[in-house]
């Protein structure tokens, strides 16, 4: 992370708003903030955002002040945007999808048929490597047209504001699940304590010491997780 309120952070702040906010991963950082703050830093070159393409390359360039490359292929290719379809005859309603979606465009629930919301997908291809059984194809939506003259500052700011959204509840799910654990492992360390049956004073310790470990380790995460 880059320290606040310094010129490397401003700069991300910027590199961070030009960038389409598809989350796609394709850049080789695990969102948008991640390779705006390597930019900054100098750690990553402006030319590995695929679906920002030429003109987000060239925006980039006058952002950071270095002259426009082209797309590095290692990344990827430009081209029109796409949108994740799911064949509904073969979902099995597996969750992966969901679980992989950034912005939380798929619904769903387990054994049930999953769909994409088609106006929030951003077409970052996550949720194809998941799928189990292919049941999910990338439809292009926009002809010819790709980069940023396929996508909308407008679409972007939403795309950015659901992965937002998507974190804050990847966030609130985890701290419940811990919540959930830790009272359940403090349940069994009272049950241990009144009516265990194991008489091994040794077997007993490492029998608490191992419930103890799990209470403090939830806890830890709870903690941390406030503190964020």
């Amino acid at each position: 992370m880059i320290a606040t309120d310094t010129p490397a952070a401003r700069l991300a702040d910027t590199l961070h708003d030009a960038l389409p906010q598809t989350q796609c991963t394709r850049c080789g950082y695990p969102d948008c903030r991640g390779y705006a703050e390597a930019m900054a830093r100098g750690e990553a070159e402006i030319n590995q955002c695929p679906p920002g393409g030429a003109q987000g390359i060239a925006r980039l360039a006058r952002l950071t002040h270095r002259p426009a490359l082209p797309l590095n292929p290692a990344n990827g290719r430009e081209g029109p945007r796409a949108l994740a379809v799911i064949d509904e005859d073969w979902c099995i309603g597996c969750t992966l999808c969901i679980k992989a979606c950034p912005v939380d465009c798929i619904v769903g629930a387990s054994k049930a048929m999953h769909t994409v919301v088609e106006e929030l997908c951003t077409g970052c291809e996550l949720c194809l490597p998941v799928c189990p059984v292919d049941c999910i194809a990338m439809l292009p939506v926009t002809a010819e047209r790709s980069g940023w003259d396929a996508w909308s500052p407008a679409q972007a700011a939403e795309a950015r504001l659901r992965y937002a959204w998507h974190g804050q509840r990847i966030e609130r799910d985890t701290c419940e699940n811990d919540a959930r654990l830790q009272a359940s492992a403090e349940g069994k360390l009272a049950d241990l304590a009144r009516t265990s049956k194991i008489t091994d004073p040794t077997e007993l310790e490492r029998k608490r010491a191992m419930i103890e470990a799990v209470v403090a380790r939830s806890r830890a995460r709870r903690e941390g997780s406030g503190d964020a």
